[in-house]
């Protein structure tokens, strides 16, 4: 794939960028910057080029069948001016906006850009054509520019028209598209978890989270990768019902408790799943809480299993500290809870003690749990796309949003 970093020629060139600036907003306040910073570097690349930067990016979600009122209470709430004014702040230069997604407005505003200039477009879901990757939307924003490059991962497991439709039409011009700096490390880093070595054995996966239903494509993939997996969240509860387990009010997805059967049939002994539990009688504030060994007893029918108890966190520890590489998406908890952290912190912790490891978080609720625990820096890699680093470990390393780039 052509990489940002090898595109020449770019000055006085109109160069689209998909970003990731679906950053969390209250009030109009942007309450983490992460997103923004993460995509400077293939910004300042282009604009040290004296490209004309055109940036495009979703915000949160616009529910375009409800009524004219709701739809519009869904685009003031996910406007992306106040990620213009951050930006804007971030590269110590003006940022242009343009409140119109398509048309003369921002046609306009794209042919007055100057090299070494910025124009961030507005929330690209304002269009209802986005995701829906309709073909005229797709060409006109394709039709702004000389060059498009894909730095959006979280949103590259959709074929939507500025992830899909306007690199698809570039290529077809002859026109250069490429990957910016973030999707450079995100494919580079995730591939390695899907095209395995045998120095990176043993391999151990971490699966939470709350639905098997959401995970069942990756479960089937990394078992075919994998030497180990180990299952805790509340996913483990529907493995725990389907080998007979009473679970009281823990979340089970009845719908899934065959699958969960055979997969437990299939795996030859490659799924660990918890050995006790952290069970409350009620979720917020909880008025009693006891640790039941599931092996051995059953949660009470008025109880629900909250975390990974002390004989899990030790079982999980000592999987852990036997591989060389370890990808994790999903806590083993309800971490935003202080009483329910533990079993989330103690995998941290082990995969912070490894030793020449090379470890991966896969996005989502594991990087805002990591974050919040202070082991973002202990592991190989954090990805910015919960959803995407999923499928492409599914997929086998492909996404829509990198297909379509790769030559």
């Amino acid at each position: 794939m052509l990489t940002v970093k090898n595109m020449t020629n770019v000055k006085g060139k109109r160069v689209i960028v998909r970003v990731d600036f679906n950053v969390p907003l209250k009030d109009g306040t942007i309450r983490d910057d992460n997103r923004i910073v993460a995509a400077l570097e293939t910004i300042k690349d282009l604009l040290k080029k004296e490209a004309r930067v055109i940036l495009l990016s979703h915000l949160g979600k616009i529910k375009h069948k409800e009524t004219p009122e709701v739809i519009e209470a869904q685009k003031k709430k996910n406007d992306l001016t106040p990620i213009a004014v951050r930006l804007s702040e971030l590269l110590n230069m003006p940022v242009k906006f343009s409140p119109d997604t398509r048309g003369a407005n921002l046609a306009a505003l794209v042919e007055g850009l100057q090299d070494g200039e910025v124009l961030l477009v507005q929330n690209t879901r304002y269009e209802k054509g986005e995701e829906k990757n309709d073909p005229e939307l797709a060409l006109e924003w394709a039709s702004l520019a000389d060059a498009f490059v894909m730095d959006a991962f979280g949103s590259a497991h959709r074929a939507h028209a500025s992830t899909y439709g306007i690199p698809a039409i570039l290529k077809e011009e002859g026109k250069p598209v490429a990957i910016g700096y973030l999707v450079e490390k995100e494919v580079e880093n995730l591939s390695r978890c899907v095209e395995v070595n045998e120095k990176d054995r043993p391999y151990i996966a971490i699966l939470g989270g709350f639905k098997i239903s959401d995970k069942i494509k990756v479960i089937q993939s990394l078992l075919g990768k994998c030497d180990k997996i180990l299952i805790g969240g509340a996913m483990a509860y529907t493995f725990q019902k389907a080998l007979g387990h009473n679970v009281g009010i823990s979340p089970v997805e009845d719908d899934q408790l065959e699958y969960a059967r055979k997969c437990l049939l299939t795996a030859n002994g490659k799924i660990v799943l918890p050995i006790d539990s952290v069970t409350t009688d009620e979720f917020d504030p909880s008025k009693r809480k006891s640790i039941i060994t599931t092996e051995t007893q059953s949660i009470p029918e008025n109880m629900e299993g909250m975390d990974i108890g002390p004989k899990t966190q030790a079982l999980f520890t000592k999987e852990i500290k036997k591989a060389k590489m370890v990808f994790w998406n999903g806590p083993m908890g309800v971490f935003e809870q202080p009483e329910f952290t533990k079993g989330t912190i103690a995998v941290c912790k082990a995969i912070a003690d490894l030793k020449g490891a090379f470890t991966v978080c896969g996005g989502g609720d594991s990087a805002a749990a990591i974050k919040q625990f202070g082991f973002s820096e202990d592991f190989s890699h954090v990805s910015t796309g919960g959803g995407a680093s999923l499928e492409m470990i599914e997929n086998d390393g492909h996404l829509p949003g990198i297909d379509i780039i790769r030559k």
